[in-house]
């Protein structure tokens, strides 16, 4: 199990918005679009992220931000109680959003902080390229220029998350740090390769080489819920992307996630995700439909 990977399942960049400034002092710019994830990085330059909550955040060049929307956020090159070193007369800031939270999934955004800054240094090697290569991108005017830029935003979204995972300040969620222990690492891994094999607690157990209880009492201590409490959660996130498939059917994605017929799954998911299936599929289409900002 990658969990990172996991994290990330189901993401891709569908028509995303990028933009490219070069500006000098004083300059201010409003991120006001409504998207559900935006990724900044300063190209040139120093900058202040201003969020709609919380304290302001110093970017220096090659710095990369994240932000979780729908909330506003606003980039300025000082501020009034800046140290002088801290203030930038002129810089390049390129951005991308995802235009669409079906686009990158609850999932991912639950597991990330309102803002996070990854700086130069703590980007993996290559990384400096790619902003490079989306700066070129964005000022180009080529055929095939949206197609190449969501994938550059999905690559950029991976190599922030992979630098940001590894910092000591991040707070991945629960489920994730648990894959380092030895017990229920071993369950997580099982449930998230097979998700539709009709798992018990005393397999899981078994393939972890402990009994029933502990592997019950130590999952939920680290994880914060029962093992089979987690595997439902699980294969509620999996249904939800299949759904969004064109030419799936109800009764073949309740066969996918470990379901024998539709109505069982129907009532499973209706519990955890609070619709029916029907009704999800209808609201993630119109959510596709709807522009940012709308």
């Amino acid at each position: 199990m990658d969990a990172l990977g996991d994290l990330l399942r189901g993401v891709r960049a569908d028509g995303a918005l990028f933009g490219r400034w070069t500006v000098t002092a004083p300059w201010s710019l409003r991120f006001a679009d409504g998207a559900p994830l935006t990724l900044c990085t300063l190209v040139r330059g120093t900058g202040w992220l201003v969020p709609a909550e919380g304290e302001p955040l110093l970017l220096r060049r090659g710095d990369t931000a994240l932000v979780r929307g729908p909330a506003p956020f606003t980039f300025v090159d000082a501020l009034a109680a800046a140290p002088e070193d801290a203030t930038g007369p002129s810089a390049e800031l390129v951005s991308g959003a995802y235009r669409s939270e079906s686009d990158i999934g609850r999932r991912l955004t639950g597991a990330l902080p309102p803002v996070l800054i990854v700086p130069d240094e703590g980007e993996p090697e290559g990384c400096g390229v790619l902003h490079e290569f989306i700066a070129a991108e964005v000022a180009a005017d080529k055929p095939g220029q949206q197609f190449v830029l969501d994938r550059l935003m999905d690559w950029m979204l991976v190599c922030t998350l992979r630098a940001w995972f590894e910092r000591p300040e991040a707070c991945p969620p629960a489920w994730y740090r648990a894959l380092g222990d030895p017990v229920v690492g071993a369950a997580l891994r099982a449930m998230h390769d097979a998700p539709a094999r009709p798992w018990t607690i005393a397999a899981l157990a078994a393939g972890a080489g402990v009994s029933r209880a502990s592997l019950a009492k130590r999952f939920t201590e680290l994880v914060g819920e029962p093992p089979l409490a987690y595997l439902t959660g699980w294969r509620m996130t999996l249904a939800a992307e299949l759904l969004a498939e064109p030419e799936a059917t109800v009764s073949g994605v309740a066969r996918r996630v470990g379901y024998a017929d539709g109505f069982a799954f129907s009532s499973a998911f209706k519990r955890e995700r609070g619709l029916s299936p029907s009704a999800h599929r209808a609201t993630r289409a119109g959510a596709d439909r709807e522009p940012v900002g709308a």
